[in-house]
């Protein structure tokens, strides 16, 4: 199944097949998060999308070395080369010290990604331990002529790179588009041009965060902590590079400049990179006042929330959107992935009573193909979820009794169901094996006790009772032929 995965290459504009670097294995890179406030679902949604892709390549048998990165210094307001710097700003209005701000919400970030059951990165590399790499990145560039010193600030000449590279190579854009979308340089005089970027910033006598530098004091520029880190750990050229379309036309086209001019070869060959997300068909925001965190989004805490949506409901609901296309929040859809994730757990549950025939009414192995070929074309979650859907409708057909299968296939229907559902999708059922699963199991076994002797003497009244204020309270009683099932509608 290797060598039939095809991804969209946004560098190309198209789906290539994918052809690692050394065969069996993938170098894969991440833009983090940048740890001054809490996550936001902008950033969620990305992760949790290279989480899925991540989960593939592994189960597709490739050895990953997933690299994310945490941005703890050098990240200045507005992603500019001056104003304040979102660390430094924040710890002076909580009076902490910048990487106590740092630690707080890098330890957030990781509770949200365990919420979301999304699996650690091999490697998680932060700016501030990888000064030294920075710095000698710098100096390598400037040694090559395409960087300048400007009162112990350094800025890379853009210019002078697209002579011989093409700066707009990762958005198509040509170097006159790019130019007339800025301003003059108005009182920026230090700088040669307009696109100039800063590799290494000079402190000012009231920077917290700073460090010695051939240069004198500073700190770096925000994009050369990515070129620094990921060839560090995957090389000077690697397989994929990943992040938000937000990072495209700046952050990572800044990267790609860097790092070719330094290593005079393309740094990425695979560039990926996921959509934005709206609520109610407005991009979110916090100008627009829609924007809400994932903390909210569970408790139902937030003005345009009815309600809280379970960790597991939110990853269902994002994976069946594909990742290049925008996510649109809702009530309704979230309700409807809520409803969607219960039918997948409950027919997975079921799974374990099915009873087995000498032959099998539905094409399992083609099943099994079309997941694969799903997910082989550019991780295509949402297509992924029907076949599994599909495989959901098997299951319950087969334990009313309206369709059969053999103890082979079941065996399949297992794996794959398995596979893609909890490896692939990321998906775990809620509540398992917890004090309070177990205690409502034990409460229904009760009721469904009294229920059957009911039935059996002739009790009807009381049987339909005990039936319809359980489904008040959103449990199903459903009546088999092997005895009686009952599930939770979410």
């Amino acid at each position: 199944m290797q060598d039939q995965l095809y991804i969209y290459n946004t560098l190309s504009r198209s789906k290539e097949k994918f052809e690692p670097i050394v065969k069996g294995m993938v170098g894969l890179y991440v833009c983090g998060p940048t740890v001054y406030s809490d996550v936001h679902l902008g950033n969620c949604r990305t992760f949790i999308s290279f989480d899925l892709i991540y989960r593939y390549l592994v189960h597709l048998g490739f050895k990953v070395r997933y690299v994310r990165n945490i941005t703890d210094a050098g990240h200045l307001e507005g992603d500019r080369d001056e104003g304040d710097d979102k660390f430094a700003k924040k710890a002076k209005l909580e009076q902490l010290e910048p990487m106590e701000i740092v630690q707080k919400y890098t330890v957030g970030f990781h509770d949200v990604m365990k919420d979301f059951n999304s699996l650690p990165p091999s490697i998680e590399p932060t700016a501030t331990g990888h000064i030294c790499e920075q710095v000698e990145m710098i100096k390598q560039i400037i040694e090559k002529g395409y960087a300048y010193v400007t009162d112990g600030t350094v800025y890379f000449d853009v210019e002078k790179y697209n002579k011989e590279f093409s700066y707009g190579q990762l958005t198509n854009r040509k170097l006159e588009e790019l130019l007339e979308g800025t301003r003059e340089l108005s009182g920026q005089d230090e700088k040669h041009g307009r696109l100039d970027f800063a590799l290494w910033i000079k402190a000012k006598p009231e920077t917290l965060m700073k460090w010695p530098s051939p240069w004198g004091w500073g700190f770096p520029g925000w994009h050369i902590e990515c070129s620094a880190m990921s060839s560090k750990y995957l090389g000077e050229t690697f397989d994929i590079h990943g992040g938000g379309m937000d990072l495209q036309a700046t952050h990572h086209t800044n990267e790609i400049a860097q790092s070719q001019a330094c290593n005079h070869k393309a740094p990425v060959n695979y560039w990926m990179h996921t959509n934005m997300l709206t609520v109610n068909g407005v991009r979110m925001s916090k100008s627009a006042g829609n924007g809400f965190l994932p903390g909210e989004l569970f408790t139902g805490d937030h003005p345009l929330l009815e309600k809280g949506y379970s960790p597991m409901s939110v990853r269902f609901f994002m994976m069946q959107t594909h990742y290049r296309s925008t996510l649109d929040f809702s009530n309704e859809a979230l309700q409807a992935s809520e409803k969607g994730y219960a039918r997948l757990m409950n027919s997975i549950k079921t799974l374990d009573t099915l009873k087995t025939s000498s032959s099998t009414t539905s094409d399992i192995k083609q099943l099994q193909q079309k997941c694969y070929e799903a997910m082989n074309d550019d991780f295509n979650a949402p297509i992924l979820v029907a076949n599994l859907f599909e495989g959901a409708r098997i299951i319950n057909s087969v334990n009313d009794g309206k369709e059969s299968i053999t103890q082979e296939d079941l065996a399949l229907l297992k794996k794959i169901m398995h596979d893609f559902v909890f490896d692939v999708l990321g998906l775990k059922p809620e509540m398992s094996n917890t004090g309070h699963d177990k205690t409502l199991n034990g409460v229904m076994e009760v009721i469904l006790q009294i229920r059957n002797e009911a039935k059996a003497k002739k009790d009807f009244a009381t049987s339909d009772k005990l039936r319809d204020e359980l489904a008040k309270n959103k449990i199903t009683i459903k009546d088999t032929k092997e005895g009686v099932n009952w599930s939770i509608e979410q």
